[in-house]
């Protein structure tokens, strides 16, 4: 498996030109979604003169099988071939996607992303992880297979809006979490009501060496790569029971009550430090509030993270911490101990 070539830049359109420059391919597509086509494609239109345009509808709810057959028939339609390239030009929804698109369309053209929101920077975009939701079921159906570069653009951090923000940096403490000491204490001490852009570009490309530094060790997530699963057995099942009943949270406010409650499982499980747990807990309170959901919830919820891939044997399986750093991949919880968990993230 190749490894992606990451760019972090304050110039986006000579970044991009000087690498289309580089590449060789015959015919060039971007993708994007009815937002970003414009918001976002304006900043890059001039260096892509002659490529084909394909649009997708916004929103994660539409990351399913009917989208992608229209990027599949765009592609077709504008023949293209094997030695096409393709940029992915939006938040995760529009990079996960357009990736799988790319990884299957004749089996595989090359790609470029330029993921748009902070979550896609941080998350969706690297890694080679694609793939699209099967009904509400979170990322279902995919493959690995890494675009040719990833660009991470400050034009766009500075037209986020505040939930967008914390939604990404949901990811990035996380990436503290199984990271370093020193790491974590730096994204907690992040002060979300004075947003510092420039600092927090810095706190982006330490996120992101973070998980890429784990991808090589475990490119196909067969081993410590599920270390990145932190806080998303819990997370995925809430925020599929959101988009089930027509009330969709942001992915990183999911992964961040996730976190929440995999930390408190870590910590009954695993000797997690109670004093660790409360600090994050603390920060993720006050920045993301608490989950709607009620005891009445937890058998659907339960049923949800019975349909994670970590799964082994039917079992439910999570990641675990025994401090920051240390990780714990493959961990099982009886009903009894994930209803227990469920209980400290609505108490909280």
């Amino acid at each position: 498996m190749t490894y992606q070539r990451i760019i972090s830049t304050n110039q986006l359109s000579d970044t991009l030109n000087d690498l289309l420059k580089e590449k060789s391919y015959d015919q060039l597509f971007v993708l994007t979604d009815e937002h970003t086509a414009k918001l976002c494609y304006p900043l890059i239109a001039q260096y892509t003169c002659g490529a084909h345009h394909i649009t997708i509808p916004a929103g994660d709810e539409n990351k399913h099988i009917d989208t992608l057959c229209h990027v599949w028939k765009n592609l077709s339609y504008n023949n293209a071939t094997r030695h096409s390239l393709m940029i992915n030009l939006g938040g995760g929804m529009v990079t996960d996607l357009g990736g799988f698109a790319a990884a299957t369309y004749k089996r595989g053209i090359r790609y470029i992303n330029i993921p748009t929101t902070l979550l896609a920077m941080v998350d969706a975009s690297v890694g080679g992880k694609t793939g699209i939701n099967l009904d509400s079921l979170k990322n279902e159906i995919g493959a690995f297979y890494p675009a040719d570069a990833v660009i991470i653009s400050s034009a766009f951090i500075h037209t986020l809006d505040v939930a967008n923000i914390a939604s990404g940096f949901a990811e990035m403490i996380k990436h503290g979490l199984i990271s370093t000491d020193e790491h974590w204490a730096r994204l907690l001490q992040y002060d979300q009501n004075r947003p510092d852009l420039e600092r927090l570009q810095s706190l982006i490309m330490e996120s992101i060496h973070t998980k890429e530094e784990i991808v090589k060790q475990d490119p196909t997530e067969q081993n410590i790569r599920k270390a990145l699963n932190l806080g998303h057995t819990l997370g995925h099942a809430y925020e599929t029971l959101s988009m089930r009943r027509g009330i969709p949270c942001l992915h990183g406010y999911a992964v961040a009550w996730g976190l929440i409650g995999e930390l408190y499982l870590s910590h009954i499980k695993e000797k997690f430090p109670v004093n660790k747990l409360r600090q994050t807990l603390s920060y993720i309170k006050e920045l993301y509030g608490t989950p709607k959901f009620t005891c009445n919830d937890y058998d659907a919820l339960y049923e949800l993270m019975q349909h994670d891939k970590k799964n082994i044997a039917n079992e439910i399986r999570f990641t675990l911490l025994a401090d920051i750093g240390e990780i714990r991949i493959n961990k099982t919880a009886s009903r009894e101990e994930i209803f227990e968990m469920l209980d400290f993230v609505r108490e909280s």
